[in-house]
């Protein structure tokens, strides 16, 4: 590949390492136009509730409202940044058990139906599964495992019944992840022609080529949105949709789509293009399927970790901007996790050739050599965020006497077969939809969890994952949460690689454009306008 096209395969211009609020320019907007963006593969569904990957919440979450969300316009998303959409207001009770909100009046669905209170009751009771129809995934149900009921006062008053104070409850609640759906509409519909409340409206989706919205005049922000549609054409090779952005043919890449390394090469190249740099609170890992020998033994299973030179990673794939860390986002970028020094006294983490002395005692005691390596195969998504590190995961492995074999599975299919565990060792990237420990403890590591891809399972740590989440004194609750991450690490729980930065990319004249800490929560697209 010419350096002339591997410059503009990332089309980053400058950087812009800041995680704090927005200085957005005082331009008074315009109306009208279509954006044009691209998408990296055919989503699994449009259904946000079942989904777990982006790929969704992308394309979706400009068709939908949350009853609150983060307030776009502040990059650092925090309990204080937590802002009403289909909620006007809220309130706890004393007991903190009870969460009140107040509904927006004269809210309507695309369909031109009413908005109203048995519309959240609904959503709620279809994930906790009381309801007669069924959501076919519900990967976020654990996040609600404290939700007893939801109870309505009339159309425009809502309460959630919690059995036990919860205080992430409501950043929870404003996760991209956390759509109202509507009551009329059956789940299996959400899936190929969703219907929202949100500023854009749904036309069509084809497969492996476009998905289309268009301006929904009747939206409750009146003035908003400012665009008349998104068209979003889907293009699966890297080189291909980047080169098309850098000639005009689209105005925005697909979130963190820019990787580092190139960003550096491509300023010479693209150099009204706009890029930002942040953190995703997606980390890249390795899930292990306990179930499948030889990987039921734990200390196969720890060989797996110790063989891993995370710094290699780091500096082969971003040029030392990600940054190791445990399952939860490390500092400075996340409030739970734990520090570089922390995270040398854990087992796994440290000097690399100890490590690898450790794992190939342990293989030779179970009979593996260099001539005669365990034999493993390697599944991970089809799309280069995910086989680039792989390829680096291979030839760690090979260290420690285990010979790996590169399995590739289209996006579409990668989450179904992780979940029905139709793999060995998975190199995987985990998002996380709110960096809170609820989010993140509840959803990929406790027992029965349908996002516990490698079923991992301990039921001490399942009791401390619900103590933490009681725990109203933020320096109480941090110091049992990196006692949990400990725990989870040396146990070769999930082990995790690195936590993933990259750019996203757009043109200037998309306007009021602002890129949060976290990949999941700020495309509702109702501020961002354009001046061709």
């Amino acid at each position: 590949m010419s350096k002339k096209l591997m410059a503009v395969l990332t089309l980053a211009t400058f950087v812009v390492t800041g995680f704090g609020i927005v200085a957005v320019a005082a331009e008074k907007p315009k109306y009208g136009g279509t954006l044009k963006a691209y998408h990296r593969g055919t989503p699994p569904s449009m259904s946000i509730h079942e989904e777990a990957t982006v790929s969704t919440n992308y394309p979706a979450m400009p068709i939908m409202n949350n009853l609150v969300l983060f307030d776009y316009f502040n990059e650092v998303e925090s309990l204080k940044s937590v802002k009403g959409e289909l909620a006007s207001s809220w309130k706890w009770s004393k007991d903190r058990k009870k969460l009140t909100f107040n509904l927006r009046k004269g809210v309507k669905w695309h369909d031109g139906k009413p908005f109203t209170s048995k519309d959240v009751k609904y959503t709620w009771e279809l994930i906790l599964g009381k309801t007669e129809q069924s959501l076919r995934k519900n990967p976020r149900k654990v996040w609600y495992k404290f939700l007893e009921s939801v109870t309505t006062n009339g159309d425009y008053s809502v309460t959630f019944n919690l059995n036990r104070p919860q205080p992430s409850f409501l950043v929870l609640l404003a996760s991209g992840y956390s759509p109202v759906y509507p009551a009329h509409v059956d789940p299996k519909d959400m899936r190929t022609n969703p219907i929202g409340t949100g500023p854009f409206k749904f036309v069509e989706l084809k497969q492996n080529e476009s998905i289309k919205l268009v301006k929904n005049k009747d939206y409750y922000r009146k003035g908003r949105p400012y665009m008349d549609g998104i068209d979003t054409t889907i293009i699966k090779n890297t080189a291909t949709r980047v080169l098309a952005l850098a000639a005009g043919t689209f105005d925005l890449s697909f979130p963190w789509d820019v990787n580092v390394p190139l960003e550096r090469e491509v300023r010479a190249q693209a150099p009204k293009i706009i890029s930002k740099l942040r953190f995703s609170n997606v980390s890249t890992n390795l899930i292990v399927n306990f179930d499948s020998p030889p990987f039921n033994d734990p200390e196969i299973r720890q060989v797996l970790a110790l063989s891993i030179d995370r710094q290699a990673f780091i500096d082969s794939l971003s040029e030392g901007k990600t940054i190791m860390g445990g399952a939860m986002l490390p500092p400075p970028a996340g409030v739970w996790g734990l520090s570089k020094k922390q995270l040398n006294k854990v087992i796994g983490y440290g000097s690399v050739e100890k490590n690898r002395d450790r794992a190939r005692a342990i293989m030779k005691k179970k009979g593996y050599s260099e001539s005669n390596p365990l034999k493993v195969i390697i599944s991970t998504r089809n799309i280069a965020i995910y086989r680039d590190p792989a390829a680096i995961l291979i030839a760690h492995l090979k260290q420690v006497f285990v010979e790996a074999e590169l399995k590739t599975i289209e996006t579409s299919n990668w989450h179904a077969t992780v979940a029905r565990k139709d793999y060995q060792v998975g190199l995987n990237l985990t998002g996380v939809g709110v960096d809170d420990p609820d989010a993140n403890f509840f959803e990929n590591y406790s027992c029965g969890s349908q996002r516990n891809y490698a079923g991992y399972c301990n039921p001490e740590l399942d009791k401390l994952f619900e103590k933490q989440s009681a725990i109203t004194n933020f320096k109480k609750r941090l110091a049992l949460v990196q006692e949990i991450d400990r725990k989870l690490q040396e146990d070769g729980a999930r082990p995790l690689i690195f936590h993933n930065t990259a750019y996203t990319s757009w043109w200037p004249h998309v306007k009021n454009m602002v890129v949060h800490n976290n990949t999941y929560n700020s495309w509702r697209m109702d501020e961002v306008w354009l001046d061709r």
